[in-house]
Protein backbone atom coordinates (compact mmCIF):
# COMPACT_ATOMS: atom_id res chain seq x y z
CA UNK A 1 0.00 0.00 0.00
CA UNK A 2 1.05 3.66 -0.29
CA UNK A 3 0.72 6.06 2.64
CA UNK A 4 1.48 9.71 1.77
CA UNK A 5 3.99 8.82 -0.95
CA UNK A 6 5.58 6.14 1.25
CA UNK A 7 5.46 2.50 0.21
CA UNK A 8 4.93 -0.15 2.88
CA UNK A 9 7.46 -2.77 1.75
CA UNK A 10 6.90 -5.51 4.30
CA UNK A 11 5.87 -6.40 7.81
CA UNK A 12 8.66 -7.93 9.89
CA UNK A 13 8.20 -8.94 13.52
CA UNK A 14 5.16 -6.73 13.78
CA UNK A 15 7.06 -3.66 12.51
CA UNK A 16 6.41 -1.87 9.26
CA UNK A 17 9.32 -1.36 6.87
CA UNK A 18 9.08 1.72 4.68
CA UNK A 19 10.59 2.73 1.34
CA UNK A 20 10.28 6.07 -0.42
CA UNK A 21 7.98 6.21 -3.43
CA UNK A 22 9.73 7.57 -6.51
CA UNK A 23 8.04 10.40 -8.34
CA UNK A 24 9.00 12.23 -11.56
CA UNK A 25 12.65 13.31 -11.72
CA UNK A 26 13.32 16.92 -10.76
CA UNK A 27 14.66 18.80 -13.78
CA UNK A 28 17.50 21.33 -13.77
CA UNK A 29 16.76 24.68 -12.17
CA UNK A 30 16.24 27.58 -14.55
CA UNK A 31 18.84 30.24 -13.78
CA UNK A 32 17.34 33.56 -12.70
CA UNK A 33 18.27 36.59 -10.65
CA UNK A 34 21.95 36.67 -11.59
CA UNK A 35 23.68 39.89 -12.64
CA UNK A 36 26.90 40.02 -14.67
CA UNK A 37 29.70 41.66 -12.68
CA UNK A 38 32.32 41.54 -15.45
CA UNK A 39 31.72 43.37 -18.73
CA UNK A 40 33.95 41.08 -20.75
CA UNK A 41 35.88 43.81 -22.53
CA UNK A 42 37.44 45.80 -19.67
CA UNK A 43 38.28 45.61 -15.97
CA UNK A 44 35.72 48.30 -15.14
CA UNK A 45 34.41 47.67 -11.64
CA UNK A 46 37.46 45.61 -10.67
CA UNK A 47 40.71 46.67 -9.00
CA UNK A 48 43.90 44.81 -9.89
CA UNK A 49 47.54 45.24 -10.87
CA UNK A 50 47.66 46.13 -14.59
CA UNK A 51 51.12 44.54 -14.82
CA UNK A 52 49.47 41.15 -14.39
CA UNK A 53 45.80 41.55 -15.37
CA UNK A 54 43.93 42.49 -18.53
CA UNK A 55 40.56 41.82 -20.16
CA UNK A 56 39.16 41.39 -23.67
CA UNK A 57 37.03 39.14 -25.87
CA UNK A 58 34.84 38.25 -22.91
CA UNK A 59 37.68 36.99 -20.73
CA UNK A 60 39.48 38.32 -17.64
CA UNK A 61 43.12 37.20 -17.68
CA UNK A 62 45.71 37.08 -14.91
CA UNK A 63 49.13 35.99 -16.12
CA UNK A 64 52.66 35.57 -14.83
CA UNK A 65 55.98 34.57 -16.39
CA UNK A 66 58.86 32.71 -14.79
CA UNK A 67 60.74 36.01 -14.52
CA UNK A 68 57.71 38.22 -13.86
CA UNK A 69 55.99 37.35 -10.58
CA UNK A 70 54.15 39.39 -7.96
CA UNK A 71 55.86 39.72 -4.59
CA UNK A 72 53.00 37.86 -2.91
CA UNK A 73 49.63 36.37 -3.86
CA UNK A 74 47.49 39.13 -5.32
CA UNK A 75 43.88 39.41 -6.47
CA UNK A 76 41.72 41.12 -9.01
CA UNK A 77 39.03 42.48 -6.68
CA UNK A 78 35.41 43.27 -7.54
CA UNK A 79 34.53 46.67 -6.09
CA UNK A 80 30.76 46.44 -6.47
CA UNK A 81 30.00 45.41 -2.91
CA UNK A 82 30.58 42.95 -0.09
CA UNK A 83 27.91 40.30 -0.53
CA UNK A 84 26.73 38.23 2.43
CA UNK A 85 24.25 35.57 1.26
CA UNK A 86 24.83 34.97 -2.44
CA UNK A 87 25.47 32.64 -5.34
CA UNK A 88 28.45 33.24 -7.60
CA UNK A 89 28.95 31.51 -10.93
CA UNK A 90 31.80 31.75 -13.40
CA UNK A 91 33.80 29.74 -15.90
CA UNK A 92 37.54 29.42 -15.32
CA UNK A 93 40.51 27.96 -17.17
CA UNK A 94 43.92 27.52 -15.57
CA UNK A 95 46.93 27.10 -17.85
CA UNK A 96 50.20 25.80 -16.41
CA UNK A 97 50.60 22.49 -14.63
CA UNK A 98 52.13 24.16 -11.58
CA UNK A 99 49.65 27.04 -11.72
CA UNK A 100 47.72 28.02 -8.62
CA UNK A 101 44.69 30.26 -8.28
CA UNK A 102 41.32 30.51 -6.60
CA UNK A 103 38.19 32.58 -6.20
CA UNK A 104 38.07 34.64 -3.02
CA UNK A 105 34.78 35.58 -1.30
CA UNK A 106 33.53 36.98 2.00
CA UNK A 107 37.01 38.45 2.20
CA UNK A 108 38.78 41.62 3.30
CA UNK A 109 41.72 43.50 1.80
CA UNK A 110 44.97 43.80 3.75
CA UNK A 111 46.52 47.13 2.68
CA UNK A 112 49.02 46.94 5.54
CA UNK A 113 50.50 43.85 3.85
CA UNK A 114 50.34 45.14 0.27
CA UNK A 115 47.90 46.38 -2.31
CA UNK A 116 45.58 43.72 -3.82
CA UNK A 117 46.19 41.26 -0.96
CA UNK A 118 43.14 39.55 0.56
CA UNK A 119 42.17 37.38 3.52
CA UNK A 120 39.15 35.09 3.60
CA UNK A 121 37.40 32.09 2.12
CA UNK A 122 38.70 30.75 -1.17
CA UNK A 123 37.48 28.22 -3.71
CA UNK A 124 40.89 26.71 -4.42
CA UNK A 125 42.15 25.94 -7.95
CA UNK A 126 45.45 24.40 -9.05
CA UNK A 127 46.91 22.92 -12.21
CA UNK A 128 47.65 19.48 -10.73
CA UNK A 129 44.09 19.22 -9.30
CA UNK A 130 45.48 18.48 -5.84
CA UNK A 131 43.56 21.32 -4.20
CA UNK A 132 40.88 22.21 -6.76
CA UNK A 133 37.43 22.17 -5.19
CA UNK A 134 38.46 22.53 -1.58
CA UNK A 135 37.56 25.40 0.75
CA UNK A 136 40.68 27.22 1.89
CA UNK A 137 40.97 30.32 4.04
CA UNK A 138 43.70 32.59 2.65
CA UNK A 139 45.87 34.11 5.41
CA UNK A 140 43.53 32.57 7.96
CA UNK A 141 42.64 29.11 9.23
CA UNK A 142 43.95 27.26 6.18
CA UNK A 143 42.20 24.12 4.92
CA UNK A 144 38.54 24.06 5.97
CA UNK A 145 37.20 21.29 3.71
CA UNK A 146 39.10 19.12 1.25
CA UNK A 147 37.53 17.93 -1.97
CA UNK A 148 34.79 15.45 -1.08
CA UNK A 149 34.40 16.63 2.53
CA UNK A 150 31.56 18.12 4.51
CA UNK A 151 33.16 19.81 7.51
CA UNK A 152 32.08 21.66 10.62
CA UNK A 153 33.95 24.40 12.48
CA UNK A 154 32.84 24.59 16.13
CA UNK A 155 33.03 27.90 17.94
CA UNK A 156 36.62 28.37 19.08
CA UNK A 157 37.68 24.85 18.14
CA UNK A 158 39.35 23.05 15.24
CA UNK A 159 37.53 22.12 12.06
CA UNK A 160 36.50 18.49 11.61
CA UNK A 161 34.92 16.38 8.87
CA UNK A 162 31.34 15.25 9.48
CA UNK A 163 30.42 13.77 6.11
CA UNK A 164 31.25 13.34 2.44
CA UNK A 165 30.10 14.61 -0.94
CA UNK A 166 31.88 11.71 -2.67
CA UNK A 167 35.31 10.22 -3.15
CA UNK A 168 37.89 12.97 -3.72
CA UNK A 169 39.67 11.09 -6.51
CA UNK A 170 36.40 10.37 -8.31
CA UNK A 171 35.40 14.04 -8.05
CA UNK A 172 38.82 14.97 -9.45
CA UNK A 173 37.92 13.17 -12.68
CA UNK A 174 35.14 15.72 -13.26
CA UNK A 175 37.62 18.62 -13.37
CA UNK A 176 38.98 19.44 -16.84
CA UNK A 177 42.67 20.31 -16.71
CA UNK A 178 43.64 23.17 -19.01
CA UNK A 179 40.02 23.59 -20.17
CA UNK A 180 36.98 25.60 -19.13
CA UNK A 181 35.20 24.56 -15.93
CA UNK A 182 32.14 26.04 -14.24
CA UNK A 183 32.55 27.09 -10.62
CA UNK A 184 29.45 27.68 -8.49
CA UNK A 185 29.69 29.03 -4.93
CA UNK A 186 26.68 29.17 -2.60
CA UNK A 187 27.00 31.10 0.67
CA UNK A 188 24.01 31.20 3.03
CA UNK A 189 24.50 32.19 6.64
CA UNK A 190 27.14 29.94 8.17
CA UNK A 191 27.04 27.41 5.32
CA UNK A 192 29.24 27.38 2.21
CA UNK A 193 28.82 25.01 -0.73
CA UNK A 194 31.26 24.80 -3.64
CA UNK A 195 30.43 23.04 -6.92
CA UNK A 196 32.47 22.43 -10.06
CA UNK A 197 30.79 21.32 -13.28
CA UNK A 198 27.56 20.67 -11.43
CA UNK A 199 28.94 18.45 -8.66
CA UNK A 200 29.32 19.40 -5.00
CA UNK A 201 33.03 19.39 -4.23
CA UNK A 202 33.03 20.61 -0.61
CA UNK A 203 30.81 22.00 2.12
CA UNK A 204 31.68 23.99 5.26
CA UNK A 205 29.40 24.86 8.17
CA UNK A 206 31.27 27.56 10.06
CA UNK A 207 30.24 28.36 13.63
CA UNK A 208 33.62 29.82 14.61
CA UNK A 209 32.25 33.26 15.46
CA UNK A 210 35.62 34.91 16.16
CA UNK A 211 37.13 33.95 12.80
CA UNK A 212 34.38 33.46 10.24
CA UNK A 213 33.16 36.22 7.93
CA UNK A 214 29.50 36.45 6.93
CA UNK A 215 30.09 39.00 4.16
CA UNK A 216 32.98 40.47 2.23
CA UNK A 217 34.61 41.13 -1.10
CA UNK A 218 35.10 38.86 -4.11
CA UNK A 219 38.42 38.43 -5.89
CA UNK A 220 40.28 36.16 -8.28
CA UNK A 221 43.73 35.05 -7.22
CA UNK A 222 47.06 35.21 -9.01
CA UNK A 223 49.37 33.00 -6.96
CA UNK A 224 53.14 33.34 -6.82
CA UNK A 225 54.77 30.41 -8.65
CA UNK A 226 58.18 29.57 -10.09
CA UNK A 227 56.82 29.08 -13.61
CA UNK A 228 54.50 30.82 -16.05
CA UNK A 229 50.77 30.44 -15.48
CA UNK A 230 47.51 31.98 -16.62
CA UNK A 231 44.09 32.12 -14.99
CA UNK A 232 41.18 33.06 -17.25
CA UNK A 233 37.63 33.82 -16.09
CA UNK A 234 34.45 34.55 -18.01
CA UNK A 235 30.66 34.72 -17.51
CA UNK A 236 31.11 36.04 -13.98
CA UNK A 237 27.67 36.55 -12.48
CA UNK A 238 26.30 37.12 -8.99
CA UNK A 239 22.96 36.64 -7.28
CA UNK A 240 22.45 38.17 -3.83
CA UNK A 241 19.76 37.53 -1.24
Amino acid sequence: MIIRNTIVLAVAGGALLFGQARGPAVGPLEESGFQKIFTGDSLKGWDCDPDFWHAGNGVMVGETKADHQPKQNIFCIWKGGSPADFELKLDYKLTGETGNSGVQYRSVELPDVAKWVMKGYQADIDGMQVYTGQVYEERGRGFLALRGQVSYVPDGKKVGAIGSTGDGDELKKLIKSGEWNELHIIARGNTIIQLINGRVMSVVIDDDKANRKLDGEIGIQLHVTKAAMKIESRNIRLKTF
